[in-house]
């Protein structure tokens, strides 16, 4: 496959999700990512039969989708060829799409792109213009590559892309992210603290005092108390001493 035929497969992905149905969800969208490549490998019936494969139930996470579908180039070439394996292409999309749209969840938007923003809140809060460029590189440099690479590492490897990306672990490493952004929060949580006391001319040494409201907040965390319901009671009643204090 030209690499011309891959640069328009590349540049189709960005439009993946421009059309969704309930019944078969992203499948109009793989289907038009691959038309340039199916185009090159069949003609005629073959081609619309080809078409036909890839209209099926598809349905992954966005970014995830480069290396499921880079892989499927490799498995029509192979079939084209008379070279298909034991995993047909609609048994490799089939098994692969639930657990990388899991794993894309997990890493995208559950992991770098809080991540992203926790830092670009710090640019923020120090009245910087630059902190939505600061949050939109964060974010796109790691989801362009996984569009750029993941599809050429799934045409290159075909089905093994499986094994490449199992090793980078997303799963752990979006804990880790998860971990950071907390860290990060709560770096920024002192800082503004810090900054308000010596606003209102106070001790800084006053932040400390809610040291316990956090240890108070964790123990019923842990004694199993919606978070969700901490998060809406602290709130309410940071409301009502602005309001009233």
């Amino acid at each position: 496959m030209s690499r011309w035929v891959l640069l328009r497969v590349w540049l189709r992905l960005f439009l993946l999700q421009a059309s969704w149905n309930f019944e078969r969800l992203q499948s109009l969208g793989a289907l038009y990512v691959l038309a340039p490549a199916l185009r090159i490998l069949y003609r005629e019936e073959d081609l619309a039969e080809a078409y036909r494969r890839h209209l099926e139930y598809f349905n992954t996470h966005p970014f995830m989708a480069s290396p499921v579908l880079g892989a499927a180039i490799a498995l029509e070439e192979e079939r084209c060829r008379g070279a298909e394996g034991a995993l047909g292409v609609e048994e490799f999309k089939g098994m692969i799409m639930a657990p990388y749209a899991a794993m894309g969840d997990g890493f995208f938007w559950g992991g770098l792109r809080p991540l992203a923003a926790a830092v670009a809140l710090f640019f923020a809060a120090k009245g910087s213009l630059w902190a939505p460029l600061v949050f939109l590189t964060l974010f796109n440099v790691p989801h362009l590559w996984i569009r750029t690479f993941g599809l050429w590492r799934g045409y290159t490897l075909g089905l093994k892309v499986v094994e490449t990306l199992h090793r980078h672990r997303l799963p752990d490493l979006a804990i880790r992210l998860k971990e950071g952004t907390l860290v990060l929060l709560g770096g920024l949580c002192a800082y503004l603290t810090y900054r308000a006391l010596q606003g209102e001319g106070e001790s800084s040494i006053w932040g400390l005092s809610v040291i316990p409201l956090v240890a108070l907040l964790g123990w019923l965390a842990r004694r199993g108390v919606s978070t969700l319901m901490l998060t809406m009671t602290l709130a309410a009643l940071v409301l009502a001493f602005l309001q009233f204090g």
